[in-house]
């Protein structure tokens, strides 16, 4: 079924540097299959649409994010509310003119179509590990500050380690803010983190600690701002996606490597020499890694949001901020072959964890069913109140005023 989207009204308020038609045609162009109808289309024209295509009503004077389009989009002939105000509807062409009527408060909702309000959608977004409800906000220019602040609190994951959790948000909030002011692109971001982790490879193979760590931190926030800034002003993209979480996922090891090879005076730890530890860190990293993958064939969630005791292991998993911590605290200390062994014990007994994380899910699934996220349902929430608190969004990202 072809879709079209109209956008009634409109808003002048820009949030995050876009209009909001500017925002309604990438939001609609990363859902996919939706064509938003120039600006000038009447709505005498769009009367006029076949009779089996599907219409989305949006008005801009509202504030959605993808998901919330997304799933009005899985719900014919549904008309979207915020208290009492129609904000979108998702209705076959022979509706249309009826729900205009209603969007223009000339007519009551016809009996054939369906009403609900935000709270009646998923909020459980297994993308960013959090659950939140879909935004849906009036736009005015009063509201601009929280309303962008609720954006940017919308791309942040609620699981994840406790530097992206709680070190970040701050900061990245007003590095998206530059960013976005200056025409910035997520990909040029991600493109300095890159370099940036070949200088901390080549600082960290000649022994350059403080000024590889130094490079490694700057690149993790970086790493925070580029998703961020794609988030909120809808420029993510497959080659943005790829280029960004394939750094991601390939550079730790060889930060590791680097630092093991560096240590030429390291002494033997538990019989095993630097090279032979460094090929126990990588291999536990990409372990770990692998069980991660396989763990979402059990079910529809990942192996850090199964249940509360997941999301806090994933606070302080051997993933690279954690490691990075071990590894600042050991050129501190005046010691780095501590950061090194450090690193190793962090990441077996992380792989291990991980491995008997695996088999215990396996073993739940063949016994009781398909695996789901703690964070999808309302009873398990309620019972794990606080953890609820802390994983069901990133309370600091939404904070509109720095203290």
């Amino acid at each position: 079924m072809s879709v079209m989207a109209y956008a009634l009204r409109d808003s002048k308020t820009r949030l995050w540097g876009l209009s909001a038609r500017e925002r309604l045609k990438r939001q609609l162009k990363q859902i996919g299959g939706v064509v938003l109808m120039d600006n000038q289309t009447s709505e005498d024209e769009i009367l006029k649409e076949p009779a089996e295509a599907g219409m989305l009503l949006i008005d801009a004077n509202f504030l959605f994010e993808p998901r919330t389009l997304a799933e009005l989009l899985d719900k014919p002939d549904t008309i979207l509310y915020l208290e009492d105000r129609p904000a979108a509807a998702f209705v076959m062409q022979r509706h249309v003119e009826g729900v205009l009527a209603v969007f223009k408060d000339d007519a009551n909702l016809p009996p054939e179509l369906k009403a609900i309000h935000p709270g009646e959608l998923s909020a459980f977004d297994d993308k960013l590990r959090r659950s939140e409800p879909p935004l849906l906000e009036r736009v005015t220019s009063e509201q601009k500050p929280q309303l962008e602040s609720r954006l940017y609190g919308n791309a942040y994951k609620g699981i994840t380690d406790l530097v992206t959790k709680w070190w970040w948000p701050r900061p990245a909030r007003q590095g998206v803010r530059i960013c976005a002011n200056l025409g910035i692109t997520p990909n040029m971001v991600t493109s300095v983190g890159f370099l940036l982790v070949l200088a901390a490879c080549f600082l960290f193979l000649h022994g350059y600690y403080l000024a590889g760590l130094l490079c490694g931190w700057v690149m993790t926030f970086l790493d925070t701002v580029d998703g961020k800034l794609a988030r909120v002003t809808i420029q993510s993209s497959p080659f943005g996606h790829y280029f960004d979480h394939g750094i991601d996922l390939v550079h730790p090891p060889f930060w590791y490597y680097f630092w093991g090879v560096s240590l030429t005076n390291f002494d033997s730890f538990l019989g095993l020499t630097s090279s032979e530890m460094v090929n126990w860190i990588i291999g536990g990293y990409i372990i770990g890694r692998i069980v991660e993958g396989l763990f979402q064939l059990l079910g529809s969630c990942g192996i850090f949001t199964w249940r509360p005791f997941d999301a806090w292991v994933r606070l302080f998993t051997a993933r690279r901020n954690p490691c990075l911590i071990i590894l600042s605290v050991s050129v501190v200390l005046g010691n780095p072959d501590w950061g090194f062994i450090g690193v190793f014990l962090w990441t077996c007994a992380s792989s291990l964890q991980l491995v008997l994380r695996l088999l215990q899910g396996v073993w739940v699934r063949i016994s009781a069913g398909p695996l789901s996220s703690w964070l999808a349902d309302e009873k398990v929430q309620q019972k794990y109140a606080r953890a609820y608190a802390v994983f069901g969004g990133t309370r600091a990202a939404y904070r509109e005023v720095d203290s």
